[in-house]
């Protein structure tokens, strides 16, 4: 299977993850190492669009980028929020709920027998809404703020876990109406 450009960039945006988390890997990284974790952060996540934009614009949307840009965009997100728990940011169990979310629609999405179709689904305009959220989220928890902004992070992080389930539940619904008819 040869990878397109587009595709490329997508896989490109997973080498950001072990970065991130090299970064936050103290307990109380610097202000300096936190900076640095958010723009390495927020690149891989403008590659995101990047690589969509690519794709149609190149006419090289494929089944693989297709499979591959939720599925790096979930390694991103979720690698990241994981040092966000380390550092005390963010509660694991929020982090828990989205996990689930994201492999139960990933399990769905890449087996046939559940969606009753043998094309990779890709992702619909709320998990492009929960993907968002989440980012804006990540960012402002991995920006070295002043302390009054952690309830404003806070709720952004808790209103990307409601997105997130909301998000799943619709992607799981209309496969559960289908399945049964």
């Amino acid at each position: 299977m040869k990878l397109n450009l587009p595709n490329w960039i997508t896989l490109s945006r997973s080498l950001s993850v072990p970065i991130i988390l090299y970064l936050l890997n103290d307990p109380h990284p610097t202000e300096r190492h936190r900076w640095v974790a958010l723009i390495i952060f927020l690149l891989a996540a403008l590659t995101d669009w990047i690589d969509g934009y690519l794709a149609r614009r190149l006419d090289q949307i494929t089944e693989l980028g297709k499979f591959l840009d939720p599925l790096v965009d979930k390694v991103l997100v979720l690698g990241t929020l994981l040092a966000l728990i380390q550092i005390q940011m963010i509660p694991a169990w929020g982090v828990c709920i989205i996990l689930i979310r994201e492999l139960t629609v990933a399990g769905w999405r890449v087996n046939p027998s559940l969606t009753g179709s043998s094309k990779v689904i890709g992702a619909n305009l709320w998990g492009k809404s929960k993907t968002v959220t989440q980012i804006i989220a990540i960012g402002l928890l991995l920006t070295p703020l002043s302390p009054h902004w952690n309830n404003i992070s806070l709720a952004i992080f808790w209103l990307s876990v409601v997105l997130t389930c909301v998000s799943g539940i619709i992607y799981l619904l209309p496969s559960q109406t289908q399945s049964n008819s």
